[in-house]
């Protein structure tokens, strides 16, 4: 085979490994959500405490996500990519075993694997895609919404359907974990034979992202965001029960805030790439958020509560591409896109940490949803202040 072939073998192989971690980003958190009142009872936790196993995943996150640039530039992106997929496939597998200790500290690991894969992808797709930053972020965007909305709707069949329990429910996302794992031991050990394919970032000593205005701005949108999105996945279904819905039923239709949010993760980032300023589609989904939230609010009819989630869907989905396609959209290199990758996870999921805490803890406090949905109407603001911001034709460290 020649050079040619072989190196067009490798990134075809790459691009399927790509779409697999991608499956493997959300599924061991959007499978929580339908089951955190299980697991609160089972184990005997409050709605705060209950709310750190969504929680800590994106402590993890923040913690983990300026290291894994460092930990790939020393052992290559493949290896440090197999790395988080072990810590994720362990963190599914003790943390559905019933003991308060081993669900918390699964729970970390998960997260401190996700936040390795969060982090990596950008910057690669930046690299070896530098003509098709939008379309490969459409790809692999859509295809870890495809199995978070899936992890979701079959958590309660699992669970009740099938009779199973909320452990079995859980550690069936291993199977995702150990295709991709599969994959890129092959990856790991092509890393020697193409050389030419190999991506590694160099490290930046002065810390200038940190100083950047637009990373910050990029940092804030994609916190606020994530923020919406995680307290979304964690307690919808609670609010949708509380408002009357069984809750097979609210795990169905967070399952379907998620699918119906689809093509807005596919078409957002192709979108905002034909355009220098996103500022249009900043806007368009904070208003769809807004109404979202504030339909769940104004009214607990069947109707109104579809037509809310439908809303919810669209503008938590081309949020996070926005989101996602702001880290090669920003940055001129891969190296800055890395860094802007590692820097605004790190600080936006310090704020996304918050978000089912304090609003577990709301609810805690008051006994209703309405404070909390207020809450989530006033992130949604931020959201738009601040891509409005990211949302500007120029380039971080420029």
């Amino acid at each position: 085979m020649t050079n040619q072939n072989q190196t067009k073998s490798y990134y075809v192989i790459l691009v399927l490994g790509i779409i697999l971690v991608a499956f493997n980003l959300r599924p061991a958190i959007t499978s929580v959500g339908p089951l955190i009142g299980i697991i609160r009872d089972d184990i005997g936790l409050s709605n705060w405490s209950a709310g750190i196993l969504t929680s800590l995943p994106l402590i993890a996150f923040a913690v983990m996500s300026p290291i894994a640039p460092k930990i790939s530039n020393r052992f290559s992106n493949e290896r440090t990519l197999l790395c988080g997929l072990l810590l994720l496939l362990v963190g599914i597998s003790i943390r559905s075993i019933s003991l308060v200790i081993l669900l918390f500290l699964g729970t970390l690991f998960v997260g401190l694997g996700i936040a390795i894969l969060n982090v990596l992808l950008p910057g690669v797709i930046k690299e070896k895609f530098p003509a098709k930053v939008a379309l490969m972020t459409s790809v692999y965007s859509t295809a870890m919404g495809i199995f978070a909305a899936t992890a979701s709707g079959l958590s309660i069949p699992f669970a009740r359907g099938l009779d199973w329990g909320w452990q079995p429910a859980l550690i069936i996302w291993t199977i995702p974990a150990v295709l991709a794992i599969v994959l890129w031991i092959y990856l790991s050990k092509s890393t020697g034979k193409q050389r030419d394919v190999e991506m590694k970032y160099v490290p930046v000593s002065d810390n200038q992202m940190w100083k950047s205005p637009l990373a910050w701005q990029v940092a804030c949108f994609m916190g606020f965001q994530s923020f919406l999105f995680y307290v979304t996945i964690s307690w919808l279904p609670e609010i949708l029960h509380a408002y009357g819905v069984s809750m097979a039923t609210a795990g169905w239709m967070l399952s379907f805030t998620q699918f119906i949010g689809l093509p807005a993760s596919f078409l957002v980032p192709v979108i905002a790439g034909k355009f220098k300023s996103q500022r249009g589609i900043v806007l368009t989904m904070a208003a769809f958020g807004i109404t979202g939230y504030g339909g769940l609010l104004l009214g607990e009819s069947y109707t109104v509560m579809v037509i809310s989630t439908i809303f919810i869907g669209l503008t938590l989905s081309g949020s996070f591409a926005l989101a996602l396609a702001f880290l090669g959209m920003r940055a001129r290199t891969a190296r800055n896109a890395a860094e802007l990758s590692g820097m605004a996870q790190s600080f936006g999921y310090c704020l996304a940490a918050v978000g089912p805490m304090l609003i577990g803890l709301l609810y805690d406090v008051t006994l209703s949803w309405n404070l909390p949905l207020i809450t989530l109407i006033c992130i949604t603001v931020l959201v738009m202040l601040f891509g409005m911001g990211a949302g500007r034709n120029k380039y971080v460290l420029d």
